[in-house]
C-alpha cells in the first residue's frame, strides 16, 4: 500500500506548528513552561491537530529537534564528502558541532530527555551522531572498538551534562569545548 502524499493544509499546519514551538521554546527560559495551548494558539491550530500529528509533548520535541538538527547534519553531510583532514580531527570536530549544538539547544535537548523520549540512545538524532561518529572514528588509527568509543566521546556531551556544567556549575561554554577537546585527545591518545 502507498502512502498518500500529505495535504497541502497539513504541511501548512505542520510547519506552523514546529515554527510556533520552535520560537516559544526558545524564548522560554525552560521548554517545560510552554504548554502545548500555548503552542497550538501560536500556531493558529487546534490542540488536537498537536495530538493527531505528533502524538505527545514528547513527539513534539522531537519533531523540533529534528528540524533544528537538519541543517546541521546537511553541514556535516557536506563537509565529509569533501573531507581533506585528517580522521582524528574530523572527530573533534563532530564532536564540537554537537556540543556547540547541545549548549545552544540545552533546554529543548534536557527536555526531549525529561518528556520521556525513552532512553537518549534510541533517539534518532543520537543514532545518527552515532553512526556518523563510529564510522569516522574505523578511520582513526589505534581505536580498538569504534562503536563504543563513539557511544563513550557521546556520553561526554550528554544534555543533562552540558545542562548541569553550564547552568548548575556556571562553566563558561568556551571551556566546556576547551575541556572536550582535551578528553577527545587523551581518548584517543
Amino acid at each position: 500500500m502507498t502512502q498518500r502524499p500529505e495535504r497541502a493544509d497539513a504541511q501548512r499546519n505542520r510547519g506552523a506548528v514546529l515554527a510556533a514551538a520552535d520560537a516559544l521554546f526558545a524564548a522560554s527560559s525552560s521548554p517545560h513552561s510552554v504548554s502545548m495551548d500555548d503552542i497550538a494558539a501560536a500556531a493558529g491550530v487546534g490542540k488536537g491537530t498537536l495530538f493527531r500529528r505528533f502524538g505527545d509533548r514528547a513527539g513534539l520535541i522531537a519533531a523540533v529537534i529534528a528540524s533544528r538538527l537538519e541543517p546541521l547534519q546537511q553541514e556535516v553531510r557536506e563537509a565529509q564528502d569533501g573531507a581533506e583532514s585528517p580522521p582524528r580531527q574530523r572527530v573533534a570536530d563532530l564532536l564540537d558541532l554537537s556540543l556547540r549544538f547541545k549548549i545552544e539547544n540545552r533546554h529543548l535537548m534536557s527536555a526531549a530527555e525529561d518528556a520521556g523520549l525513552s532512553s537518549p540512545y534510541q533517539a534518532e538524532h543520537y543514532s545518527w551522531w552515532h553512526g556518523t561518529l563510529g564510522a569516522e572514528l574505523e578511520l582513526v588509527p589505534g581505536v580498538h572498538d569504534p562503536d563504543y568509543t563513539a557511544h563513550a566521546l557521546l556520553a561526554a556531551i550528554r544534555a543533562d551534562l552540558v545542562v548541569y556544567l553550564i547552568d548548575g556549575q556556571e562553566m563558561e561554554p568556551e571551556a566546556l569545548r576547551t575541556s572536550l577537546a582535551a578528553y577527545i585527545d587523551s581518548v584517543l591518545g
